[in-house]
Parts: C-alpha cells; sequence; structure tokens
C-alpha cells in the first residue's frame, strides 16, 4: 500500500520507520511519512485504510524519491527525520543533535547534503531549509 499524499503541498510521501532513532520522534508512532515535495514530516494514518508499508530494519525508505541529494544507506533514515525536524529547531535541538551525529557517523556530511537540497530545483520546502542549515552550523 502507498503512503497517503502530503496534507500540506498534495505530493507523494515516503513510508519512515524511526526504528533506533524512535527517541527523536516527537509523535506517539514511530512509522511516519515525508513529503517528496515540501520535505514535512507526519505522523503515518493510523486508521488502517491508508496506513503506509514502512522500511524497517532491513529496508532503506524510498529516498530516491525525494532527491538524489538524499542519503541512502544508513544514513537515510536519521537524515529524513531530520529534516522532519527542522520545522521547529528550538523544541526539537536535542534530538537533531543526536541525528546529525548519526548521520556523520554512517559517512555523510548532512549540513553539505541539506545545502545540496537547497539547490534541487523539484524540492520546494515548507521550511527555509538554506536558513536552518546556518542555524545548524551555528548550533555546532
Amino acid at each position: 500500500m502507498s503512503p497517503p499524499d502530503c496534507r500540506r503541498c498534495a505530493a507523494a510521501t515516503i513510508a519512515i520507520d524511526a526504528g533506533e532513532y524512535a527517541e527523536t520522534v516527537p509523535a506517539e508512532t514511530t512509522r511516519l511519512v515525508l513529503c517528496t515535495h515540501c520535505l514535512a514530516l507526519e505522523s503515518a494514518p493510523t486508521d488502517g485504510a491508508d496506513t503506509p508499508t514502512t522500511a524497517g530494519a532491513d529496508h532503506e525508505p524510498a529516498v530516491a524519491q525525494v532527491s538524489e541529494q538524499f542519503p541512502t544507506g544508513e544514513a537515510a533514515v536519521p537524515f529524513a527525520l531530520l529534516v522532519g525536524l527542522l520545522e521547529n529547531l528550538a523544541l526539537n535541538r536535542a534530538a537533531i543533535t543526536d541525528l546529525l551525529a548519526a548521520v556523520e557517523h554512517a559517512g555523510v556530511d548532512p549540513l553539505a547534503r541539506l545545502e545540496q537540497l537547497t539547490h534541487d530545483p523539484e524540492i520546494e520546502p515548507a521550511i527555509d531549509l538554506e536558513g536552518r542549515a546556518r542555524q545548524l552550523e551555528q548550533l555546532l
């Protein structure tokens, strides 16, 4: 079953299972969807009718549907969560710091990838991604 469309912009979404990063997600569920266009991160529906199948420990989310700039492998889930949590940097600061470390540990420079996403013409983030990247640099 495919994930539901984004509630903000009606674009397609990809399913994500927070898995080992569940403590970073400010929701009651670890099953989430990330918009492929505006990068909004939301809890997946729980009504059963539109519940997406999420990537588990042995399945990677379909991040290629978002952008070629999205990291794959071990960095895919923490980077997707990081991007989604940037909407509220102040509230999610601790989780974002943990996710940055996880992405770096997986061998990916998260700030460079955020910068690359700002230049992807297919993406129109709901937030000022470039501004958030600058704020992250100051945070570190």
